[in-house]
C-alpha cells in the first residue's frame, strides 16, 4: 500500500522536536512491504502546499497523522494544539479520500477524545510500529479492523483493546534519513533516540504508564551502538536520549555507557536523570561517553511534597547527585513542580531555597499541574472537588492548591528577576 505519514506537530515548547515515533513507525511500514513517505510540518510554514506536493507525489491510499502534544502544559495563557492538527486532518480531507489514522503520544492519551475532535476515521494507540502494520495487513486483505488490538474506529464507544507491548529488540530504530531538519535550526538540534520504554516509578501526575507501561523494557546494547553509529556516520553527532529514566535500571546504564564509550563514537548527548539511583561510578561513565546535559527533574524541595507526588527520593539526594554531575563537567537543568496537592507558600519558599543551593545552570518553573486522566493526581482533583468524575481532561485542567494565587505567581516574578538562569 501507499502510505503518507505526517508529523503535525509545529511547536518547539522546549527545544526543536523531530518526530521519533513516527521515522520508527516509517520504517516499520516500510519493512512490512509497503511505499512510505514522511514528511514534518515543523518549519515549513504552508502546511497545505507541503501536504498537497506529498499527496500528488504518492497518491496515498493511508494517511497517518501524529498528535505529538494536546497543549503546552502551562497552566498561565495556556496554548491549545489541537486546532493547528484538525486544519491538517482537513486538507487531507480535501485532497485524499485515503482514512486518516491518527497516533502518537497526544492522542494515545485521549484517543477517543482526540479522534472526535479532529473528525478522522480511527487510530492507534501507543506503539504505532507493531499497530499500524498489522492494520494495513488487514485492510489489504479484508479482514475486519475491529479485531485490531489498539485500534480504534470514530463512533466506538470505550476503550480499544489494549495491544500487548512487543519487545523493544522487534521494534524498528529511526532511520537517520527520514529526518526533516527545519531551516536554521542545525544549531539547537538533537536527534532523539530512545533505548528503553515504561517506567516502574508511578508519580502522581505522570502520563508515562498509559503510554508505556510500568515494566522497563530494553534495546540489546549492539542494537543501540549500530542505530548511533548509522546516525553519526549521516553526519548527525548529537543525540537526546529521551528515555523516561536514563538511570533505571543502573546497571544496563552504566553498560549502556561503556559500550556508547567503547564504541569510540565522539558524539555529544543529553538525557534524563532520576534524581534517586544515581552514583559516582554511573556519572563518570556518562561524562566519559560524551553526557554534556542532563535534565534533573527534583520538582521540590520539600519532603512532604514529594511524597504527594509519589517521588522515591529525598531532597539529599538531589544534592548529591547535582553535586556529581557538576564534579564531572556535566551542564544541569533543573525543575520544579510548583502547586501540586499538600503545596502552602512554606513549601513553595522551602523549595526555592533548596532549589538555589543545587546551583544549577539552568532552573525551570512550572505553576500548577496538568491533569492527566488515569492518574493519582485525577483521583485527588476528584476527591478535592476540584473536577467531577468523568471529567473531559482533553481541554487543559490543572491542579494549583487552593490559597496559593495570586501570591504564587508575584513570589516567583520576584524570585526570577534576580536569578536569569531560571525560566518558565
Amino acid at each position: 500500500m501507499r502510505v503518507l505519514l505526517i508529523s503535525a506537530n509545529t511547536e518547539t515548547i522546549n527545544m526543536v522536536p523531530l518526530p521519533l515515533g513516527l521515522n520508527c513507525v516509517a520504517v516499520a511500514v516500510r519493512d512490512a512491504g509497503h511505499e512510505v513517505e514522511m514528511i514534518d510540518l515543523m518549519g515549513n510554514g504552508d502546511n497545505r502546499a507541503v501536504i498537497e506536493g506529498a499527496v500528488k507525489r504518492l497518491t496515498p491510499q493511508v494517511i497517518g497523522i501524529s498528535v505529538r502534544n494536546i497543549d503546552d502544559q502551562k497552566m498561565t495563557d495556556t496554548k491549545f494544539l489541537l486546532d493547528p492538527v484538525r486544519e491538517a486532518v482537513s486538507i487531507c480531507r480535501e485532497l485524499s479520500c485515503a482514512p486518516i489514522v491518527l497516533g502518537g503520544a497526544g492522542y494515545s492519551i485521549f484517543p477517543a477524545e482526540v479522534l472526535g475532535y479532529l473528525r478522522a476515521d480511527m487510530g492507534v494507540r501507543c506503539e504505532g510500529e507493531a499497530v499500524f502494520p498489522a492494520l494495513l495487513a488487514a485492510m489489504e486483505q479484508g479482514r475486519d479492523l475491529a479485531t485490531i488490538p489498539g485500534l480504534s474506529l470514530a463512533g466506538d464507544e470505550g476503550e480499544p483493546r489494549p495491544a500487548v507491548p512487543s519487545p523493544l529488540d522487534a521494534l524498528p530504530l529511526p532511520d537517520p534519513h527520514l529526518w526533516h531538519i527545519p531551516a536554521g535550526c542545525e544549531a539547537d538540534l538533537w536527534i532523539p533516540f530512545q533505548t528503553r520504554r515504561g517506567c516502574p516509578m508511578k508519580c502522581s501526575y505522570c502520563s508515562t504508564p498509559c503510554l508505556e507501561g510500568t515494566a522497563i523494557r530494553t534495546r540489546q546494547l549492539d542494537d543501540v551502538v549500530a542505530g548511533l553509529s548509522a546516525h553519526v556516520a549521516a553526519g548527525f553527532s548529537r543525540f537526546y536520549f529521551v528515555d523516561n529514566i536514563f538511570n533505571v535500571p543502573l546497571p544496563y546504564a552504566k553498560k549502556l555507557c561503556a559500550a556508547i564509550d567503547g564504541a569510540g563514537l565522539r558524539v555529544q548527548w543529553r538525557c534524563i536523570l532520576y534524581p534517586g539511583q544515581i552514583d559516582e561510578e554511573l556519572v563518570a561513565l556518562m561524562a566519559k561517553a560524551g553526557c554534556v546535559e542532563v535534565s534533573l527533574g527534583f520538582e521540590s524541595g520539600s519532603p512532604p511534597v514529594l511524597r504527594e507526588l509519589n517521588k522515591k527520593y529525598s531532597p539529599s539526594e538531589v544534592t548529591a547527585a547535582a553535586e556529581m554531575l557538576a564534579r564531572h563537567g556535566i551542564r544541569r537543568m533543573g525543575f520544579l513542580l510548583l502547586g501540586g496537592p499538600g503545596e502552602t507558600p512554606a513549601t513553595v519558599m522551602e523549595s526555592l531555597a533548596f532549589a538555589d543551593t543545587l546551583r544549577l545552570d539552568m532552573l525551570k518553573l512550572t505553576t500548577g499541574i496538568r491533569i492527566y486522566p488515569g492518574t493519582a493526581l485525577e483521583q485527588t482533583a476528584v476527591a478535592d472537588g476540584r473536577i467531577p468524575p468523568g471529567s473531559n481532561l482533553l481541554f487543559p485542567t490543572f491542579y494549583l492548591a487552593k490559597g496559593l494565587e495570586p501570591w504564587l505567581s508575584a513570589t516567583l516574578a520576584e524570585w526570577m528577576a534576580e536569578r536569569p538562569w531560571c525560566v518558565t
